[in-house]
């Protein structure tokens, strides 16, 4: 009798799985095990797709996992990643099959340190600066007498009449709400 190989001895007590079974078998142990993860960690590599998908890794001083971020799920999120950033972020494990990888699905994320409005407004801020809109050049001075003055309002907010109000040639006219 020829003496068995430990592959030969391996296939004869189990049939091999294909790469794709194990991938699935894999996902459904993760997606069932990992439904509501919190992660801490910084934002590397962050890719925007032209689809509105966000592609990311988070990382610590020892590991890393991929993230994506869906275009839906992104509207809510309340300020935009950018590389290096510190945040926590909601949401489940998935595989993808293509690669065998396992990843974060955000659901939710908010920077940490300063709140996620702060960062926002310092983000707009800086967008609004880069087209010019905080230029001196394009800000104009505001008429001594103004022509036509608005009130807004709300239809739960009380109703104040405005009894009169001035128009351009200085006389009054009465208007009312």
């Amino acid at each position: 009798m020829s003496q068995m190989t430990f592959l030969e001895q391996l296939i004869g007590q189990r049939r091999p799985m294909s790469v794709s079974e194990l991938t699935a078998r894999l996902r459904s142990v993760i997606e069932r095990q990992f439904v509501d993860v919190y992660l801490e960690g910084e934002i590397s590599n962050f890719r925007r797709h032209t689809s509105g998908h966000w592609y990311f890794s988070l990382k610590d001083d020892a590991a890393s996992i991929r993230c994506a971020s869906f275009r839906m799920q992104n509207r809510v999120i309340r300020f935009i990643p950018e590389d290096g950033l510190h945040v926590i972020a909601r949401g489940r494990l998935s595989v993808y099959d293509a690669r065998g990888e396992y990843q974060l699905i955000v659901e939710h994320m908010e920077p940490m340190g300063a709140g996620a409005q702060q960062l926002a407004l310092e983000q707009l801020k800086k967008r609004l600066t880069a087209d010019g809109l905080f230029a001196i050049e394009r800000k104009r001075l505001l008429p001594r007498v103004p022509r036509t003055i608005g009130v807004v309002t709300s239809p739960t907010a009380p109703r104040y009449a405005i009894s009169s109000a001035c128009s351009s040639d200085g006389t009054k006219r009465s208007a009312c709400c």
